[in-house]
């Protein structure tokens, strides 16, 4: 069956290293990045992997967060890609900054983003790729944090958490949700091992 994979964000050069926009930063580094030829389509940038029942469709939503079903939501309506077959890709402040786990379906955990394509989808079937940015420590509200870039520390540590991000959505591409879960389910890039919420 025939796959797509989102990573969500936000539009323009203010918000391109920012932490709400890992998940797309993520699809920059898959480990066949080179091969992707993007297309403007379905209001962002779309390209495609592979044949007939073997393809994975990637998608850039090219709308701010909350709107990313705009763009997600017509793709897989074209392209008949039910949501159980749907992989997005985002920024998690539940988990730790380094912290990366798989999610099989289920609550939208306030996620602007993830709600705006669960209603697109009209479902909470699909899958997520949950990346850590943690929350502030300092106080600050947490929109402020996501929509702010990474720190010093997070930035020397930023390129091996995507690097693994790309590598997992890669897997999932190749070998579906239950091979790329079992692989890289809650796995804590910094520590190279498994992590904690």
């Amino acid at each position: 069956m025939a796959s797509l994979v989102a990573g969500l964000g936000n539009p323009g050069p203010e918000h391109a290293r920012t932490r709400h926009n890992i998940g797309q930063m993520a699809l920059d580094r898959l480990p066949f990045a080179d091969e992707l030829s993007w297309g403007a389509k379905f209001k962002g940038a779309l390209a495609a992997r592979g044949a007939g029942d073997a393809r994975t469709w990637f998608l850039k939503p090219g709308t701010y967060m909350n709107l990313s079903g705009e763009s997600v939501g017509p793709a897989c309506a074209y392209h008949k890609i039910p949501p159980e077959d749907v992989l997005v890709v985002h920024d998690e402040l539940d988990l730790r900054f380094g912290v990366m786990a798989f999610k099989g379906g289920g609550g939208l955990a306030g996620h602007n983003g993830l709600r705006s394509v669960a209603q697109a989808l009209g479902s909470t079937d699909f899958k997520r790729l949950r990346l850590g940015v943690g929350r502030p420590l300092d106080g600050r509200d947490p929109r402020a944090h996501v929509l702010g870039r990474f720190d010093e520390g997070e930035r020397a540590a930023l390129d091996d958490l995507l690097t693994e991000a790309g590598r997992a959505v890669a897997l999932f591409s190749e070998k579906g949700f239950e091979r790329a879960a079992s692989a890289y389910s809650r796995r804590d890039v910094l520590a190279g091992a498994e992590g904690e919420c």
